[in-house]
């Protein structure tokens, strides 16, 4: 249903209310109105990475991972299946009057903060560091989890508008002061994609303040999304945000206050109860009956373009299609495409034919939670790196297994001494002919304020090193000094030296979903080639970055640091050697073209991404680094060439201003194309320089 027909019924609808009936449509959890035949709703969804907290659902790779897969192709099949097996969920539970929380066809998902420093413990819910990849991302998942149909498949909901990424434990209190040119170059770049490219149905506000304005109620912000970027759809706060606006930030003197500041400024939904003082507010004389009437117009029209009251196409979709076998399919493949292989050599890919005993050591190698992150449905079967391994060596080669430690406690049994497993694990390694080493974090460890275990940083970093009996366990393996393979589960920048220096082989899984550990398997014994890249520049220490607390770009991600990454963004190896060996300039009249010819200089198939960056050389106002401007992942035989074609747009050949201005300026900008960044680290640990053409615009 189009917007302006959904939006007239809203408005028919809305006009037989009561005053009381409207204010009440405007909570999270908003009741029946049965004199009028409107159904109970819960607004409050999610579907980070598979529909989420609602029983049964297909759990894909954490949003970090699918960043890492460069896949804007797959993000959106990826989307589609949330979309289907939500619908699924929702058609089953409201045919029996369930509707309850996290059962709604609204889901507060995706989130395209940018991921500008490793300490956030909610990084991983991101797609990573870079506007251009976030916002390409964000967008195919948007435009699929909404569909194409008469009515929309479901709603997606940009989160968390805007200049949200930590620390956890201020996020109540904080105040993210960020430059106009900031907010313009980098924080709000992938929330202006959503809305104007794939016209995102609602968009959540943050919990922190931005420049001194509540971002849930921040006329600045609000200028930018109703104004300039012609947002439509409706605006909903965080989860007791609004609460925060007397409680924490002292911008109001009590509940009523807040719930008018909120609601005169644009927040349509209320996830929280501040919204149950709207009637006060209104007989206060704080907010007016057309300002409550327009809310719920919004809140409404959204419900009629999900067809929740004419109906719609997607009302027949069978609770069958939950966990269907392509889905799992789906998401075993989007797995085997967000590994990012960092260090080999040559030890990968395993052959199962010389090897007749395999060690599998390390807190994480049979751990669900270690598959999942956070914002997580439930599988029906978690296939583990160990069952993985298990199941694809069936009885050809035996495996041998010791946890090594615990996550982050120094003992598994709490009698002992201490260091309980170390023995076990060198008992494994002496007797086998290889070992995976599987260590890592969980969502216990690195997540949200409130939600994890981690309670002394709220979820966030103290620093970027693996817990102490995991740095105990590595040195234990290494000095065992037989062949290892270092897997990292995490969702973030994890200091890996000394894992790069003593392994022969170095993987980071992320969290790679109920389908991970055979995904792994796949990968480790050469069925698929390793083809992810890095989402989040691994950094040598924190010491070169800016205070946690400082919200300003300089020295942050790839396109501002002056130092050497560890492992910098855009980086990641295959099983082959795989090369852009020409490319050329084709101008558009939006933008421009570059086609480029890929070759497979190795002996194995594999999937590659073609990254393009561009730089300006001569302007004080471009960012100072090369940034991604577009890329492309491509299919290659071994001995094999491709021809790659990347859109490049007009934005591309701007540059933003200290006022936060963004314009388009002539001269000359390097292009960069490869399949890493063109940066001297990436060369230093690919062996290949991408080709370098020069663009006069």
């Amino acid at each position: 249903m189009r917007r302006e027909e959904a939006r007239k019924k809203a408005k028919e609808l809305v006009s037989r209310m009561t005053m009381e009936e409207k204010a009440s449509q405007l909570r999270y959890d908003a009741p029946a109105i049965e004199r009028l035949g409107v159904p109970a709703y819960n607004w409050w969804n999610e579907a980070l990475h598979g529909v989420a907290r609602a029983g049964q659902a297909t759990v894909f790779p954490q949003a970090i991972g699918l960043g890492a897969t460069f896949d804007a192709e797959l993000i959106g099949e990826i989307a589609d299946v949330i979309a289907t097996e939500g619908r699924a969920k929702y058609n089953a539970y409201s045919a029996r009057e369930d509707r309850d929380i996290y059962k709604g066809l609204t889901f507060w998902s995706p989130n395209v903060n940018i991921f500008r420093d490793p300490r956030w413990g909610r990084g991983h819910e991101t797609y990573g560091e870079d506007p251009c990849l976030t916002g390409t991302l964000g967008v195919a998942y948007v435009k699929a989890l909404q569909g194409d149909g008469e009515t929309m498949k479901a709603a997606a909901c940009a989160k968390h508008f805007a200049v949200h990424s930590g620390p956890e434990a201020l996020r109540h209190e904080f105040d993210a002061e960020a430059s106009a040119k900031d907010m313009e170059e980098t924080y709000l770049v992938a929330f202006r994609r959503l809305v104007k490219e794939a016209q995102v149905e609602a968009v959540m506000g943050a919990y922190n303040r931005v420049n001194g304005e509540p971002a849930c109620a921040s006329r600045a912000l609000q200028e930018k999304l109703r104004g300039e970027w012609g947002f439509e759809g409706h605006f909903v706060s965080d989860c007791w945000a609004i609460r925060d606006f007397h409680e924490n930030h002292f911008v109001t003197r009590n509940a009523t206050e807040s719930a008018a500041l909120a609601l005169n400024t644009g927040c349509d939904l209320n996830c929280g109860n501040t919204y149950l003082y709207i009637m006060k507010a209104y007989q206060e004389g704080l907010v007016t009956e057309e300002t409550i009437t327009e809310a719920a117009v919004r809140l409404f029209t959204t419900r009629y373009m999900l067809g929740l009251f004419d109906g719609s196409e997607y009302d027949q979709i069978s609770f069958l299609e939950v966990e269907s076998p392509e889905h799992l399919a789906l998401a075993e493949k989007a797995a085997e495409e967000s590994f990012v292989l960092l260090k080999n050599n040559g030890i990968l890919p395993l052959q199962k034919e010389k090897l007749k005993t395999i060690g599998l050591i390390g807190p994480n190698m049979n751990s669900r939670a270690a598959l999942i992150g956070n914002y997580h449905g439930t599988a029906s079967r978690y296939v583990t790196i160990q069952e993985g391994i298990q199941d694809y060596l069936g009885e050809d080669v035996r495996v041998l297994t010791s946890v090594g430690c615990e996550l982050s406690r120094d003992r598994s049994e709490m009698l002992s001494t201490g260091s309980d497993r170390l023995s076990e694990a060198r008992t494994v390694a002496d007797y086998c002919d290889v070992v995976i080493l599987c260590v890592g974090l969980d969502e216990t460890l690195e997540g949200e304020e409130g939600d994890t275990g981690n309670r002394d940083a709220s979820g966030d970093k103290m620093d970027l090193q693996l817990p102490k009996a995991q740095r105990e366990l590595m040195e234990t393996v290494a000095a065992c000094g037989k062949p290892t393979i270092l897997l990292l589960a995490a969702g973030s920048d994890i200091d890996l030296s000394y894992a790069a220096e003593h392994f022969d082989a170095v993987m980071v899984l992320w969290y790679p979903g109920g389908q991970g550990g055979s995904a792994a398997a796949k990968v480790l014994f050469g069925d698929a080639s390793p083809s992810g890249k890095l989402p989040v520049t691994f950094y040598e220490s924190l010491e070169e970055l800016p205070a946690f607390t400082d919200y300003s770009m300089q020295e942050r991600t790839y396109r501002y640091m002056s130092g050497k990454a560890q492992f910098p963004f855009g980086y990641g190896l295959t099983y082959s050697k795989v090369e852009v060996t020409e490319a050329k300039i084709l101008p558009e009249e939006k933008g421009l073209t570059i086609l480029a010819d890929v070759v497979n200089q190795g002996t194995f198939d594999t999937q590659e991404v073609v990254q393009v960056y561009v730089k300006k050389t001569d302007s004080p106002d471009a960012v100072p680094n090369p940034q991604l401007q577009a890329f492309a992942r491509v299919t290659i035989k071994a001995g094999g060439k491709e021809q790659v074609k990347l859109c490049l747009p007009a934005e591309a050949f701007t540059v933003v201003d200290a006022e936060g201005i963004r314009k388009e300026q002539s001269g000359i900008y390097e292009i960069y194309i490869g399949c890493s960044q063109p940066d001297e680290r990436s060369v230093e640990l690919t062996g290949i320089r991408p080709i370098k053409l020069l663009y006069e615009k």
